[in-house]
């Protein structure tokens, strides 16, 4: 990357101004708004910014949280809270401003939106309109004042031509706050990445150079900013290091605003994401159009060769757009060959399906494809010869079903594993022998007409396989005979085995595949070698094999054919991040995968900083940067170390510059992954690696998923034995669906800020950590719910939630915890690394779990006495903090699991009326039945779960007097835990969702409330 060091105005500042000042993200952080806005960058999908360079990495972290991190990180806190916090969205456009333009920007709110929501004495100063009702004279609309709702008034709105861009934004403002909720009014904008940053950010700056006067910035961008915040903390510009970089979001989002960046990960894939993220996405824009017109002429070449060898038109010159697949095997029973398909369904749009057709003279099945079928038709067809993992067909009226477990020939061989009786491919392979078990068969082809070739919209069509296409097949087969080994030699097309793994193993098991190109057919090897080939001659080589990479995600046999309501679609292999062995499978033509080659987003991204990307361990890196932020792989779910040799194995050989410095190897036993003792040995030279390369002043910011408390045991343990000290932590709700794993979890997102715990021994002992400990995070939450009652008063809004404030309490607990060197005299690097047992509880649970505890007495739902609060049990807590927090519109799963963890609920689902990710609620007490509420149950026998026994019976309409009796015979102690019951029922009564419940919950709560004596 050519350097560019940009020009700002430093002379007033004094650098080291800041050196070992808090940073502003030590106090606040608004982790909601940050939370909204990562899950609306998540939803955008192929969208997203980086998206272009290859959706097969999936552990991107969005580039808002990471811009939040960094920004978070460099400014100071300067003793009012509430204003810093308001400067920091000012800079994310959080603000009612940056809202209002992104707003303006997006577009949603059209003038009709508008009239209906403000008042405007003189509406036509703004807009402009037309007459539907022919009741309606203009005299009588021009009188009008807003609010109106035009449609039903009968009036067409538009703005004015003459309308000031100021006047609309004035309208926007005032439009937006008639939400209430922040998540209202930014579901109405653009993100803040999409729009012009001179233009959004221009009523920012003048503003942000007041408030930070004292320290000389001086500023009109983000790298400005960055610049003279880097001076000031560490006396130049700062640098981000990335030493888990994968994808590359967190070096890119952070060169993006400003800062030097260096980047590496062990994973060469990884480091040319990175590397395409900051030269691809972050060039300049003469950069991006030498990378567009290169992508053209290789088209063009590709095209040219493809066209040549006849592979793709047939005798009327239509194209084909892609080729669809299925497997085939001889049915042990009959001795047919049968084509293998889940369904035989191709358009559900155009009711196109292939039909079987006997053809008993060769025992086998010919295929048509049908155009225009009837309904019935079509859900026929949407039976194949594939059901519930077994070859299912019907032959002279009787039907076969044989598992494919039977045909492979599973078995468990000596030592007890499993088995089967595949053929195993070898190198010199490229499509099944004619013994193999399965073979592999075109069933159907997806035209483009001539006619329409190369025009924006073209028509297509569905057809059988003719005998002249099976002889281009054949003419394909032969060109990839004759070149393969020549091909493999010169790097054009792998030659590399593949490793058996947790991913790797299926391809073995389920069909005989051991080297990488057994995975893509015979078309995708001759359009890959033409490809590759092309591009390696060009003088734009290292950005056009990202391209390439992105194609083999694209082109190979995992790219599942679906056949959606609206149009029919071929998949890529990692959209779900497996290793996809697939019965049937699409194929695109050459000249269906040019578009795929686009990496460049939208919006221009260039990027002036100094930039340093290698691949090397993270434990061995030598370079210096003041902030680190990584998202290290705990326990990850992707083997990506595996799953990125499907690449590695295309692009190992002659790689083009600077790629031929890295490593092409995923060194699997180098990478770290799991979660055992050798991962976490492996962390802590990790993170021991990156403090080493730290100035004492700087800072670390690690983000984690939160699974249980587990997670945090042993994630703390690592930084605590790589000496760093927890200064806070922060919860963010970084996706609405997990991407990773099926079952519609909420994936949260822990921030951990780190500092280099200060120099020398500092031995502590639990007994004396715990006192410490509670009092710390009681003054943390105290502070914390002091600014928000603040910001509340002014804004109608907290800053924080109640997640935002138990992790605050874990923040607190571990800062404390982590600024000793030893506990009860072991060595803290000794804790982290010796072996863990089953069910052991470390010193690290003990903390985390009484900052819960002690974090938790203080979340009193508001209506709710603190002495009723300390008094309940962990289910009861759990069951009424959740209604409290329904009241005010949360719905989340994530915060449901955190809380059930937090008040050690021991199966919350057992009280839930909802499970889904984003529409999650407990059961109403109308729901419960009679098996739930029994002694067994973890509710039942609550003091709570009587209430809602007594509840149930009032809306039953038994007698209140019956329901009280029924009281005092069950509890011992009904006289004494009267008040609290009183107290949860006045809750009841203003939270319950259920309007009847509310009712019976005020009668019962006022007959408890007027009893006179103890024979009552």
């Amino acid at each position: 990357m050519t350097e560019v060091v940009a020009e700002t105005k430093t002379k007033a500042l004094t650098p080291f101004a800041l050196k070992g000042a808090p940073a502003l993200i030590e106090a606040v952080f608004p982790a909601q708004k940050v939370s909204y806005e990562a899950q609306t960058e998540r939803k955008a999908v192929q969208s997203q910014t980086l998206t272009g360079l290859g959706s097969y990495w999936k552990g991107r972290k969005p580039l808002i949280l990471v811009r939040a991190i960094v920004l978070g990180s460099l400014l100071p806190q300067t003793g009012d809270a509430e204003a810093d916090l308001d400067i920091f969205e000012k800079l994310m456009a959080f603000d009612d401003e940056g809202l209002a333009r992104r707003a303006l920007a997006q577009g949603t709110l059209k003038p009709k939106d508008i009239a209906a929501r403000v008042e405007l004495a003189d509406p036509w100063s703004y807009f402009s309109y037309t007459i539907k009702n022919s009741g309606l004279t203009a005299e009588q609309v021009e009188a009008w004042c807003c609010p109106f709702d035009a449609d039903e008034e009968g009036v067409t709105l538009r703005w004015r031509r003459d309308i000031e861009e100021s006047d609309k934004l004035e309208l926007y403002r005032r439009t937006l706050s008639t939400y209430t909720s922040y998540e209202e009014k930014a579901s109405l904008c653009k993100r803040p990445e999409q729009i012009d940053q001179g233009w959004l950010y221009s009523p920012v700056w003048q503003v942000v150079n007041r408030y930070y006067a004292h320290l000389g910035v001086n500023a009109h961008s983000f790298p400005e900013l960055i610049e003279q915040f880097g001076i000031l903390r560490y006396g130049h510009r700062p640098r981000v290091g990335d030493a888990f970089a994968g994808g590359g979001s967190i070096p890119f989002e952070a060169a993006r605003i400003g800062c030097d960046v260096y980047a590496s990960d062990l994973n060469p894939i990884a480091c040319m994401l990175t590397w395409g993220a900051l030269n691809i996405i972050g060039g300049s824009p003469e950069r991006r159009a030498e990378i567009e017109k290169a992508q053209q002429t290789v088209a063009e070449a590709v095209d040219e060769e493809v066209t040549a060898l006849g592979a793709e038109r047939d005798e009327y010159g239509n194209r084909a757009k892609a080729y669809l697949y299925c497997l085939e095997t001889r049915c042990p029973e009959t001795g047919w060959m049968v084509p293998m398909s889940p369904s035989w369904v191709i358009s559900k749009s155009r009711n196109v399906i292939a039909k079987l057709i006997p053809d008993h003279d060769n025992e086998r099945f010919d295929i048509e494809v049908v155009s225009g079928v009837s309904k019935e038709e079509m859900k026929a067809a949407e039976k194949g010869t594939v059901q519930d993992g077994a070859l299912v067909y019907e032959l002279n009226g009787k039907i076969y079903r044989t598992p494919i477990k039977t045909l492979r020939g599973d078995y468990r061989d000596s030592e007890g594993n499993t088995a089967n009786r595949l053929r195993r491919w070898e190198k010199d392979d490229f499509k099944p022998r004619p013994n193999d078990i399965f073979q592999e068969r075109l069933y159907a082809i997806h035209w483009i007409t001539k006619a329409t070739l190369g025009k924006s919209r073209t028509e297509t069509f569905f057809a059988s396989v003719t005998e002249s296409d099976l002889q281009r097949e054949r003419k394909v087969e032969k060109i990839v005979a004759n070149n393969l080994p020549g091909w493999q030699r010169k790097g054009l097309v792998p030659d590399m085995a593949i490793e058996p793994g947790l991913e790797t193993t299926r391809l073995r098991r389920e069909r005989g595949w051991t080297y990488w190109h057994h995975l893509f057919d015979p078309r995708s090897i001759l359009t890959l070698a033409i490809t590759k080939s092309a591009m390696l001659q060009s003088k734009e080589a290292e950005s056009l094999i990202l391209g390439f990479a992105k194609q083999l995600d694209w082109l190979n046999k995992g790219c599942y054919f679906g056949t959606g309501a609206a149009r029919e679609s071929i998949s890529h292999m990692f959209s779900n991040q497996a290793l996809n062995v697939l019965i049937n499978y699409g194929t695109r033509s050459a000249y269906s995968c040019y578009s795929i080659w686009s990496l460049l987003s939208s919006s221009e991204s260039t990027i002036n900083t100094r930039c340093k990307i290698v691949s090397k361990a993270a434990g061995s890196i030598t370079d210096e940067s003041d902030l680190w932020i990584t998202d290290p792989p705990y326990a990850d779910a992707v083997n990506y170390h595996e799953i990125t040799e499907f690449f590695i194995a295309w692009l190992r050989k002659k790689p083009p510059a600077p790629f031929d410095e890295w490593t092409w190897d995923s060194r699997r036993a180098l990478a770290i992954k799991g979660s055992d003792d050798d991962f976490r040995r492996g962390m802590v030279d990790a993170y021991q690696a990156m403090a080493k390369h730290m100035p004492d002043h700087g800072m670390q910011c690690v983000m984690f998923t939160h699974q249980d408390t587990g997670v945090w045991s042993d994630m703390v343990s690592i930084f605590w034995a790589a000496g760093l000290q927890v200064v806070a932590a922060w919860y963010i709700a970084t996706e609405t669906t997990s991407e990773l794993k099926k079952g519609g979890y909420v994936q949260g997102t822990v921030i951990l800020m780190l500092k280099k715990r200060p120099e020398g021994d500092r031995a502590g002992f639990k007994q004396r950590i715990l006192p410490a400990v509670r009092a710390e995070v009681r003054r943390q939450i105290e502070t914390m719910m002091h600014l928000n009652e603040e910001i509340k008063d002014k804004h109608g809004e907290p800053v924080f939630n109640d997640s935002d404030l138990q992790m605050a309490g874990y923040a607190a607990a571990l800062k404390v915890l982590t600024a000793y060197t030893t506990i009860g005299g072991e060595d803290v690097t000794s804790f982290a690394l010796r072996p863990r047992t089953k069910g052991e509880v470390t010193v690290v649970d003990e903390i985390v779990q009484q900052a819960a505890e002690a974090a938790n007495s203080l979340l009193v739902p508001e209506g709710l006495g603190a002495e009723t609060w300390a008094r309940l049990s962990g289910i009861q807590r759990f069951y009424l903090r959740m209604m409290d927090m329904e009241t005010s519109g949360a719905s989340k799963l994530d915060n449901y699991q955190n809380f059930a963890k937090a008040f050690r609920v021991q199966d919350y689902a057992r009280v839930m009326g909802d499970m889904k990710a984003n529409a999650a609620r407990l059961k109403r007490v109308s729901e419960f039945t009679s098996r739930e509420l029994t002694d067994s149950t973890e509710i039942g026998p609550t003091w709570l779960g009587h209430l809602i026994i007594g509840l149930q019976q009032l809306l039953a309409e038994v007698e209140p007097q019956a329901v009280i009796q029924q009281f005092q015979q069950d509890l011992p102690d009904f006289m004494e835990v009267r008040p609290l019951l009183i107290d949860m029922l006045r809750f009841m009564e203003r939270k319950a969702p259920e309007a009847t419940v509310r009712e019976v919950a005020e009668v019962l709560g006022a007959r408890l409330k007027n009893l006179r004596a103890l024979g009552q």
